[in-house]
């Protein structure tokens, strides 16, 4: 069952119950995609209007680089979700025997790899949104600020909670050269990401 095909009150019943998964991981590539979602529907309600007819190039073309954004985002939010569950049928696989106990290592290294890879992909793409963002900031239909404004906020979100979900998978990257990249690579997504998010969400709200 794909998370993304469900109704939003089922998905939610499912996240509320005592099931390990889906977990903060799909709901930060969830708010993601929702912002990547805000940032198309605040170019589109620019696009097509005479009076913003400045502003065309700038949202046309955050539009359609938003558009693969919310693809890949939405995708995470299974993506996610299916990297728990090999970490987790990993860690149930038997291990009695040498040969068990290496094919179970095996298993657990690669999962939590990949349970670090998509958080990590998560931060990328929000933050490539929120560059989008800043391009329609003061340059978009000022009466849709406030969805880009919102939409700054969810990208944070995503940014943070993605961040989270790398940190507590990293000491189980058995790979240090990857270790040492999803490490750096994250902080500096996080640091740039708060910068530019305060001086956007300031900007926004001065305009309203």
């Amino acid at each position: 069952m794909k998370l993304m095909d469900i109704q939003v009150a089922e998905y939610l019943d499912i996240l509320s119950s005592d099931a390990p998964a889906p977990g903060g991981g799909s709901v930060s590539a969830l708010a993601g995609a929702q912002a990547a979602g805000l940032l198309m529907m605040v170019a589109s309600l620019t696009l097509g209007k005479e009076k913003y007819a400045d502003y065309h190039d700038i949202c046309k073309t955050a539009k359609e680089q938003a558009t693969e954004l919310y693809k890949k985002l939405a995708a995470a939010v299974d993506k996610d979700t299916e990297a728990f569950n090999l970490v987790s049928t990993a860690y149930k696989m038997p291990k009695e025997t040498p040969k068990e106990k290496e094919e179970r290592s095996k298993a657990i290294a690669e999962g939590t790899l990949a349970a670090t890879e998509v958080p990590y992909s998560v931060m990328e793409d929000a933050y490539t949104c929120m560059k989008l963002a800043e391009t329609m900031a003061g340059k978009s239909n000022p009466n849709a600020a406030s969805d880009l404004g919102v939409c700054v906020l969810n990208l944070m979100s995503a940014i943070k909670g993605a961040w989270l979900n790398v940190k507590i998978n990293l000491p189980g990257v058995k790979d240090e050269a990857k270790a040492a990249a999803f490490s750096k690579g994250g902080q500096q997504i996080y640091d740039e990401a708060q910068t530019m998010a305060r001086k956007l969400y300031d900007e926004i709200l001065n305009q309203l």
